[in-house]
């Protein structure tokens, strides 16, 4: 096979794949590989009412400081979002008025949150800053995953509803 049909080919697969990932974009496709909730292929339904405590969503983060260096730091990747970021798939632990507490482990309205051990440096030793406790905002959810390495609420706060994108359901995943 010569040359220019090896190029045609090879551009032919590119553009095919470049179809194939636009169509599951559109389609609400999203592929998880980071270990917060098992990695594969996962798709957003709609949500046709306020994200509520035990939703598994998607959601973009807000394009603030604290996201940018959870990027610089590889916690989250870069993606459609506002501020260029990808979204997270975390549960929803605590909606608005509700009551955080964060020491050892989260607290929500005074029940322990399972799975919500508070770290204080990261996988490579950096330093995580807990976020402080308080009641949650009217219009911002606290969130959460049980993955002990998970960079969720207990270290930037809840943030903005108007980020969620639907809910988080799996396709085709593997892993815990």
């Amino acid at each position: 096979m010569g040359r220019v049909p090896l190029m045609i080919l090879a551009t032919g697969a590119g553009v095919a794949a470049a179809a194939i990932a636009a169509a599951g974009w559109f389609a609400g496709l999203r592929i998880n590989m980071t270990p917060s909730y098992p990695r594969g292929l996962w798709r957003i339904e709609e949500l046709d009412r306020p994200a509520d405590v035990g939703d598994r969503i998607f959601i973009c983060p807000p394009d603030t400081a604290v996201f940018e260096r959870a990027f610089d730091r590889g916690y989250i990747r870069r993606g459609l979002c506002t501020g260029g970021l990808s979204p997270l798939i975390k549960t929803v632990a605590a909606v608005g008025e509700q009551k955080v507490d964060v020491a050892d482990q989260v607290s929500i309205d005074g029940r322990p949150l399972p799975g919500s051990v508070v770290h204080h440096t990261d996988a490579a030793g950096r330093p995580l800053s807990p976020f402080a406790g308080g009641v949650v905002p009217t219009g911002r959810l606290f969130l959460h995953s049980e993955f002990a390495g998970s960079y969720d609420s207990r270290y930037f706060g809840p943030i903005p509803s108007s980020g969620v994108l639907g809910l988080a359901r799996p396709v085709l995943t593997f892993g815990p």
